[in-house]
């Protein structure tokens, strides 16, 4: 796919260094004739950024963490490459004309740069879903403020995406987002109260980055996916629903009023709804696994089990809480993960921690709807802080 006057799809890749940028730069260099960079931006891993932007040529790369600069400007010298350090230069970056941005920066820290490329109307493929749980209706309304297309990068909203039939949606009676389970899907709460990082990491389907492979495990990601999905299309809290599904096969489906389910299937592999988002409304090759569903043999199903991953029970509840209590609860994850990845609390200890934010914020009256980027701010903020206590008090009781 191409533009209306012929020339390449011009595209920014946020968050270049992490897996989904990975994976992007792999088809774009795969499609030279489609796609013409217009930057890369990364947070602070100048070597591995300066070295994408010399294999792709990109014409700028940007890295948020200023104390990263110099060292993104020595590894670039004499390329010819335009480079920049700090958080402005990268909402800098997203905003640049481009026909496709895509929003992979990890955590809240990718909602500035997110708003920033959706203000300019462009098409913005969104795999931080973070901004959706942190801002979901911000983010939304300034979308249909910009004119900008939203196009869902996670395998399960982009399966949904390709199923969710807009002229029927008055039809839609659920939306189901599928879970792997993660790696404790089958591991009693005793055993998962010892798991450590090395455990949790080792998720059976999918290879992501270190914060998401423990949210899998934590089903925290699932309940994240389900407030993402509420934003993303026409429906409500009670028409959302998950499925553990181990095989990690059919990544979504939509169940409609005359009895259809239309599921979408694939392998599991990032490049397929990245492809997806890159060549919309139209289709490309991808250089993935087809999927053999006689060599599959069965697709199984199971509900999940709110009592032993109970960060899905809270992130559900947050859902139909609204206003502030997502962005809490993003907030204080983000926080708990870090610290059990220090080894600093236990593998349960995230969802105690989640929760104690979630109840303080109650009592401190914290919970009310954003209505700008700096609300947001002050909430997340909020949730950090409170997070960080909670953990800490985790962490002197094991000690």
């Amino acid at each position: 796919m191409t533009t209306p006057d012929g020339r390449p799809l011009r595209i920014v890749v946020l968050g270049a260094t992490g897996s989904i940028g990975l994976a992007t730069l792999d088809l774009i260099g795969r499609a030279p004739d489609r796609f013409e960079l217009v930057g890369l931006a990364a947070n602070r891993n100048a070597a591995a950024l300066a070295e994408l932007a010399r294999k792709h040529k990109a014409p700028r790369a940007v890295v948020a963490d200023p104390t990263a600069g110099a060292a993104l400007a020595d590894a670039l010298a004499g390329s010819g490459i335009e480079t920049a350090a700090g958080e402005a230069a990268v909402v800098d970056l997203a905003g640049a004309p481009a026909d496709i941005v895509m929003a992979a920066i990890s955590g809240a820290a990718g909602l500035a740069p997110t708003v920033a490329a959706i203000r300019t109307g462009t098409r913005v493929a969104i795999a931080n879903k973070e901004c959706l749980v942190t801002a979901g209706t911000l983010v939304m309304d300034e979308a249909r403020q910009a004119g900008a297309t939203i196009l869902p990068v996670d395998s399960e909203h982009n399966a949904i995406f390709q199923v969710f039939e807009d002229h029927a949606a008055s039809a839609v009676e659920e939306v189901i987002l599928t879970a792997s389970g993660g790696p404790f899907r089958t591991w009693s709460k005793e055993q998962m109260a010892a798991a450590g990082p090395e455990q949790a990491l080792k998720h059976p389907n999918w290879s992501m980055g270190a914060k998401i492979t423990i949210d899998s495990a934590t089903m925290m990601n699932k309940g994240l996916e389900l407030i993402e999905a509420f934003h993303l299309f026409p429906i409500d809290h009670d028409q959302l629903s998950v499925v553990v599904h181990p095989q990690s096969i059919i990544h979504g489906m939509v169940r409609y009023s005359d009895g259809s389910c239309l599921a979408q299937l694939g392998m599991p592999d990032m490049r397929t709804p990245i492809a997806n988002c890159l060549n919309w409304p139209s289709r490309a090759a991808a250089p993935v696994e087809r999927l053999d569903l006689a060599r599959i043999g069965s697709l199984t199903f199971e509900a999940p089990d709110l009592e032993r991953f109970t960060c899905l029970a809270l992130a559900m509840a947050a859902m139909r809480r609204g206003n502030g209590a997502p962005t809490l609860l993003n907030a204080a994850n983000e926080v708990a993960v870090a610290a059990f990845l220090d080894k600093r609390i236990g593998f349960l200890d995230i969802a105690a921690t989640v929760e104690r934010v979630l109840n303080r914020a109650e009592r401190d009256h914290m919970v009310s709807e954003p209505s700008s980027l700096d609300d947001v701010a002050e909430l997340d903020a909020y949730g950090r802080r409170v997070g960080a206590e909670s953990a800490h008090s985790r962490e002197m009781l094991r000690g």
